[in-house]
């Protein structure tokens, strides 16, 4: 089954002290492309987190954002007093004894570094809690790609039906076209046969050539060989969005190549409606992990 890259999961931790959300965002990449926000006191295990969504998700655009909420009585926030002692005493210096201690107060802490944050130190048992959470994020993430890739694979399946379908159409209309190949061919040849001198041997072989390059049962085997390989790929269990866009630039070369040797007006419109439902198919499998 495919699985679709682009997937959203969300997961909460709540400690004594605190409320840990974490959130995992995918969309489409090339190649797997991570970005972490995280809290400060968690940096230093950024690497860990980087490096289990590397293996877990292996391509996209993926985005992992863990938000603290402290719902505690602490705070990591704390009031520099020594530093807003001095303020409030070159603050009296400067000032009229009118002035409040409040007043004084007041001034201090909009003063710079009047409030100093305490580094948080990172306590292994809570980094631990929190990976458990990254992973449960990511799980829920993993199925939301799986339910996108259903989804996915329906419509995707449904266009390869469609090219099957059509080129399947093409052997009715291949007795037309070889008859009005050829009659198209007679008359031209009469026409020059009456005033020409010409090696027959040499005209014969020219018109061998000629009619092997027109027949497309070549095209017509590979495009149905394309299709099953399509759907073979696509029901196995590796990733293989990749895979898919190769085999639909193969089948796009049959396509065209079969409409450049038509010569005829069905099977050109066949091959039209066979280019339409390839575009979609090449649209969709950009999304395909």
């Amino acid at each position: 089954m495919i699985q679709s890259m682009t997937g959203f999961g969300r997961a909460t931790l709540i400690l004594p002290q605190k409320k840990i959300t974490v959130e995992v965002k995918s969309l489409n990449s090339k190649q797997i492309d991570i970005s972490i926000r995280i809290p400060s006191f968690y940096k230093e295990k950024e690497l860990q987190a980087r490096s289990y969504l590397s293996s877990k998700l292996r391509r996209g655009k993926i985005e992992l954002s863990i938000f603290v909420e402290n719902t505690g009585t602490e705070s990591q926030y704390k009031i520099n007093k020594n530093l807003v002692d001095t303020y409030m005493n070159s603050l009296q210096e400067f000032g009229s004894e009118k002035v409040s201690a409040g007043e004084l107060l007041s001034i201090a802490m909009r003063l710079p570094d009047a409030m100093k944050v305490e580094r948080e130190e990172i306590d292994e048992e809570e980094w631990n809690s929190v990976m458990d959470v990254v992973r449960e994020a990511v799980e829920a993430l993993i199925d939301h790609r799986k339910s996108e890739g259903l989804s996915l694979e329906s419509d995707i399946k449904g266009q390869i039906t469609t090219i099957d379908t059509l080129h399947n159409e093409v052997p009715k209309y291949e007795q037309e076209r070889i008859s009005t190949i050829k009659e198209r061919i007679s008359t031209k040849l009469n026409d020059v046969l009456q005033s020409t001198d010409f090696d027959k041997d040499r005209l014969e072989q020219e018109m061998i050539y000629f009619m092997e390059k027109l027949d497309i049962s070549e095209e017509k085997v590979r495009l149905k060989n394309h299709c099953a390989y399509f759907i073979e790929t696509m029901n196995s269990n590796e990733s293989n969005g990749k895979k898919l866009g190769f085999i639909s630039q193969e089948l796009g070369r049959e396509i065209n190549t079969m409409g450049s040797k038509a010569n005829h007006t069905e099977i050109q419109k066949l091959v039209v409606q066979m280019k339409d439902a390839l575009e979609k198919i090449k649209e969709q499998t950009l999304n395909v992990l």
